[in-house]
């Protein structure tokens, strides 16, 4: 298959200004309208343990009026495994959570009490049609651990190689997204990139191999109080659409 890579517009922070003043916008549903509007391929939304932003009346909205597949972060809990089995999103990926964090810090460690509890959380979500992700740190022998989890897909936290963009560490930063996006692909899994990524570092990860996915939220809801929502993602996809010619995914 041959094609550009996707974008995923991930729109929690617009809930994060919504919930600033407790009212009713901006809304997250017209958001991710005009992300559509825009070219984006899906839509994701992170819906937290305590609901700092985005919350499950997002969720229930965005599925019965949304036309864009929709990719749910959430923790492995039993609670959030309930709603993703009821809402039915197109993909899950699942993502650690600490209550203090104001982000996500880092990826899922995959112990061996997480593993026992991700491998029928897969099976429970494949059997209504749910794809399942990982958000992991670029790390080839943690990755090595999701082979026989049942997932289709592992998106490599590229908050390392954001931070070090434009620093002596760049270009390890990078060859590190490299060489997990190669572990990756080497057990059939298809391979996303998401977290601190702009306009400006993308282009560098755009040249990983076998890049499939990426998803971008922060960067581009901050350049849309600028520039507007579609001209956010519009200057995204450009960059996606100009690196994908003939890139074999």
């Amino acid at each position: 298959m041959f094609g550009p890579v996707r974008l995923g517009v991930n729109i929690d922070h617009v809930a994060t200004l919504r919930q600033a003043r407790g009212e009713f916008e901006p809304d997250p549903l017209f958001a991710a309208h005009l992300a559509r509007l825009a070219g984006a391929d899906q839509i994701v939304l992170h819906v937290r343990e305590d609901r700092r932003h985005a919350n499950e009346g997002d969720l229930r909205r965005l599925r019965e009026t949304a036309s864009l597949p929709l990719n749910l972060e959430m923790a492995l809990s039993p609670e959030m495994e309930l709603m993703a089995l009821e809402m039915k999103p197109e993909r899950v990926t699942l993502v650690p959570e600490r209550r203090q964090e104001r982000t996500t810090e880092g990826g899922l460690g995959l112990d061996e009490g997480f593993l026992n509890r991700l491998v029928p959380f897969v099976s429970r979500c494949r059997a209504v049609g749910i794809r399942v992700s990982l958000f992991m740190d670029p790390d080839p022998e943690r990755i090595a651990r999701a082979s026989k989890t049942g997932v289709d897909q592992i998106e490599i936290h590229t908050g390392p190689y954001a931070r070090a963009f434009g620093g002596p560490e760049e270009k390890e930063a990078l060859a590190a997204l490299v060489r997990s996006a190669e572990a990756i692909a080497s057990q059939g899994l298809l391979v996303a990139a998401g977290h601190g990524l702009t306009v400006h570092n993308l282009p560098p990860v755009l040249g990983i191999p076998r890049l499939f996915e990426v998803n971008i939220g922060h960067s581009i809801i901050a350049r849309a109080v600028f520039f507007g929502m579609r001209e956010a993602v519009g200057e995204v996809r450009s960059l996606l659409l100009g690196s994908g010619l003939g890139k074999r995914l």
